[in-house]
């Protein structure tokens, strides 16, 4: 058994250090979702939609996304056409705990773990906020698509360039890089 274990240490490890992180992270999270109130939207999903919006203007889209008045998420009208909904789980904060999780459990210098997590979180929210415009404005010009755009493209889109930061990070900063 104890030549197993010595065998396996560098796997167990990593299962740990992995589980352990995500457990601390999705109950503080939990935690934070739970100081609101159930109609209420957390101020993650608030930003993340006001940043949407902001990239829409930008590019001259008529996009108005607001709090609804007696529900827990936000409308998306484009153009005067009510589209979809923003609610807690488009915020991309689920993947951004898987992420941390695992650059932790593969986390090589302190210094250099801590700069690839926080620069990964930004690159990370910077692309949901874009991934959010492009799915409103798709959706706005292919209805027919929005259950394969929302279900299938962009969930692959978002998860698919965490996978590539993770492969970045064991290649190049973890300590199994060498």
């Amino acid at each position: 058994m104890k030549k197993y274990l010595v065998q396996f240490k560098p796997f167990l490890i990593f299962i740990s250090i992995f589980f352990l992180t995500y457990i601390v992270l999705t109950l503080l999270y939990k935690f934070y979702l739970n100081s609101y109130q159930a109609e209420d939207l957390d101020a993650i999903t608030m930003v993340s939609g006001r940043n949407s919006e902001q990239l829409l203007r930008l590019l001259n889209y008529d996009a108005i996304i607001q709090k609804s008045s007696q529900n827990p998420w936000q409308e998306i009208i484009l153009n005067g056409r009510f589209i979809a909904r923003i609610v807690e789980g488009c915020n991309a904060v689920s993947v951004m705990i898987l992420f941390v999780s695992f650059v932790a459990a593969f986390s090589g210098n302190l210094k250099k773990t801590l700069l690839f997590i926080f620069f990964g979180l930004i690159s990370i929210y910077i692309l949901n906020v874009i991934r959010i415009s492009l799915l409103i404005v798709l959706i706005y010009q292919f209805p027919q698509y929005s259950h394969f755009l929302h279900g299938t493209f962009f969930p692959l889109m978002i998860y698919g360039y965490v996978f590539v930061l993770w492969i970045f990070w064991i290649n190049r900063f973890s300590k199994y890089a060498k």
